[in-house]
């Protein structure tokens, strides 16, 4: 049985005497950078996002790390390693396994981190099987658009399965208050760390990962980070320009529409969008100019004067 041997100091980008402190700054940085909740369309940065937290959980714990030194320094990343008879661990390749962790974590250390029941002396013993993690769980939350631009705490109430009489899962209710961060995209997931399935044997609780689903709104449609509103006009402001009203998720604003615009053109309030930071999205205005359906007699002889004056041609085809 081998294994693909994992550098964790390199997947944090620390040398190997790094101090607790260069580990913690180094992790933050990489799991800020990956996290899924900011990339929620790159599976790559969800996997980097695991390995820097498989990484920090050995690495943070000084036992562990402790063992993990012990395989020796001399390791390249990319190597199988290969254990030694009587190490009991599991098989498989270098992916990540069913608790979030990847099978050279669960090979040195058992299923989840935990369930020892002999100590590890170098390479003769490991970690026997014993507590392991519980699943995680995927769940959907439903926001306003309102909710998902100002974000903060929402709370939530869902049913979760738990060990009834004579050990029989049930299924309970339980509330939860969820941080929803301010200008988050639709499909976004959040992570609950210790609110999935019940581990065994003594083992962690897993996580619950709320995915975001941002409902549509009757005013603003959602595009990305980009918000978008229909403007309607009347024909004499889109011809002459004018001072308008216009609605945005932080109130209302006043935007001056330049003379001569069009049905179907877009104009622009930056920063009124989605996201956060540099990243964050506009609030797109799509003019509609609106031509009046009644007209009194005085009104259409100014349109028939209007048409006979002007030079104006719609149509170039």
């Amino acid at each position: 049985m081998s294994v693909e041997y994992k550098d964790y100091y390199q997947v944090l980008g620390v040398a190997r005497g790094a101090s607790q402190e260069e580990l913690s700054k180094a992790y933050k940085k990489l799991a800020r950078k990956c996290h899924p909740d900011l990339n929620p369309d790159d599976p790559k940065a969800e996997a980097r996002f695991k390995e820097a937290n498989e990484a920090y959980e050995v690495l943070k714990d000084p036992e562990k790390r402790r063992m993990y030194d012990q395989l020796g320094p001399n390791w390249q990343h990319g190597q199988n390693f290969q254990p030694p008879p009587g190490f009991d661990g599991f098989g498989g390749g270098g992916g990540f396994g069913g608790d979030g962790f990847s099978d050279f974590f669960e090979t040195i250390f058992g299923a989840g981190g935990g369930g020892r029941s002999r100590g590890f002396d170098g390479f003769g013993g490991g970690f026997q099987r014993g507590a392991r993690r519980g699943s995680d769980v995927e769940a959907s939350l439903d926001l306003t658009l309102e909710e998902a631009y100002r974000g903060g705490a929402k709370n939530v109430t869902m049913q979760e399965r738990v060990a009834g009489p004579g050990g029989v899962p049930i299924m309970k209710t339980k509330n939860l208050e969820v941080n929803i961060p301010a200008g988050v995209k639709d499909g976004a997931r959040i992570r609950l760390s210790g609110q999935g399935n019940p581990g065994t044997g003594g083992g962690p609780v897993g996580d619950l990962f709320m995915k975001l689903r941002i409902q549509p709104h009757r005013l603003f449609k959602v595009e990305g980070v980009n918000l978008v509103l229909d403007l309607p006009l009347a024909p004499w402001e889109a011809a002459l320009g004018a001072t308008v009203q216009v609605p945005t998720l932080d109130g209302t604003v006043e935007m001056t529409i330049p003379a001569g615009v069009s049905s179907g053109q877009k104009l622009r309030l930056r920063g009124k969008g989605l996201g956060s930071g540099p990243g964050r999205g506009d609030q797109m205005l799509r003019v509609m100019v609106k031509t009046p359906k009644e007209l009194s007699a005085e009104q259409r002889e100014l349109w028939q004067r209007l048409s006979e004056e002007s030079d104006f041609t719609p149509r170039t085809f």
